[in-house]
């Protein structure tokens, strides 16, 4: 931990001392706030950190190299508001870790980085991927980011603009054992936003001390959103497959959403509404999510908010990770955020 702290505040006094040489940003949020979460059987009411963006702190930086071409890189840090731990497993940079390059062609990035189809998600939920209302307690995001990516995002063509990314998975003596495939493709003109994403992940295991293949999940994720002013509707569906090592089938199953985001004066109410159609178990693992929240923004960069989420489990559904199948958690959280 020490060591990581140094490192830390060593990577910001070089940052600092290469502006002449790098145009670099640092950045970052500090969110954190009450939360009550009942699971089904227990209520626990804690201060907890990045309720509606993870907290963190960010290096970005751009060199331009020439001709249109410049050097890129992001080291991001995520960490824990409520008690100062480092996020992610105690990673230094464990929410972005990339360096890459841009031009016309677009952006090739090598590194740690959010996969496609998490992008797409968070684009389309009213809550962001954050609060208690968070879409994904429902829909599949993959860990949220992959190690060891190359990503290609192209530049946008009228409106039309996509990414592909490949994670290797590094496993000696496989090619396919952890990889990680995710491709989109979306289109933002005016009030539209169309967005299309698949993600085709090899699981992996241990068994006696090896990396072995434990099978394949794949998802397509279609979502948009559409501003009339007044409001903005949002709304997706995902299609779910997995098999295990052995082809037998471990994962079929459908989810939908919809939603809305309103503005009123400096605050925006969110609501949203997902439902979960799993194809095993003969409908006893299907689920319901209804969530609801506000945010005020009291500046441009600081807000307050609050969000209230329950889940109906059928009665072999986990949705939520609840103490048990077939309970129905909820969670409420208040708080306040703010990014700089």
């Amino acid at each position: 931990m020490k060591t990581s702290l140094i490192a830390l505040a060593v990577l910001g006094t070089v940052a600092g001392s290469s502006f002449a040489q790098t145009n670099v940003t640092i950045y970052g949020v500090a969110d954190a706030g009450l939360s009550r979460i009942d699971n089904g059987r227990v209520n626990n009411t804690a201060l907890q950190s990045g309720q509606q963006s993870g907290s963190r702190i960010g290096f970005r930086g751009t060199e331009d190299l020439g001709g249109g071409l410049s050097a890129i890189f992001t080291l991001e840090n995520g960490f824990s508001i409520d008690d100062g731990t480092l996020g992610q497993g105690g990673r230094l940079f464990g929410r972005q870790a990339f360096v890459g390059l841009q031009g016309g062609f677009g952006a090739v990035k090598l590194g740690r980085q959010y996969n496609p189809i998490r992008t797409a998600v968070e684009n389309i939920d009213p809550f962001g991927l954050g609060l208690a209302g968070n879409a994904a307690n429902v829909f599949s995001v993959y860990g949220e980011r992959a190690d060891n990516t190359l990503n290609y995002s192209s530049p946008n063509f009228g409106g039309f603009s996509g990414q592909a990314q490949y994670s290797f998975g590094e496993v000696a003596g496989s090619t396919s054992t952890g990889r990680q495939v995710g491709l989109s493709a979306s289109y933002s003109a005016g009030p539209l936003n169309i967005i299309l994403a698949h993600h085709d992940q090899n699981a992996t295991a241990v068994v006696a001390g090896a990396t072995v293949d434990a099978g394949d999940a794949k998802t397509t994720f279609l979502g948009g959103t559409f501003d009339f002013g007044v409001a903005k509707l949002h709304a997706a569906y995902a299609r779910s497959k997995g098999e295990t090592a052995v082809g037998v089938t471990n994962l079929d199953r459908d989810d939908a959403m919809v939603g809305v985001s309103a503005p009123i004066g400096a605050g925006t109410i969110l609501a949203s509404y997902i439902r979960r159609n799993d194809d095993i178990g003969g409908g006893t693992r299907d689920a319901d999510q209804w969530a609801i929240g506000y945010t005020h923004a009291l500046s441009k960069r600081t807000n307050l908010y609050t969000s209230y989420a329950r889940i109906k489990n059928d009665a072999a559904a986990t949705v939520g990770s609840p103490a048990a199948a077939g309970l129905d958690p909820s969670v409420f959280n208040v708080g306040v955020r703010h990014r700089f």
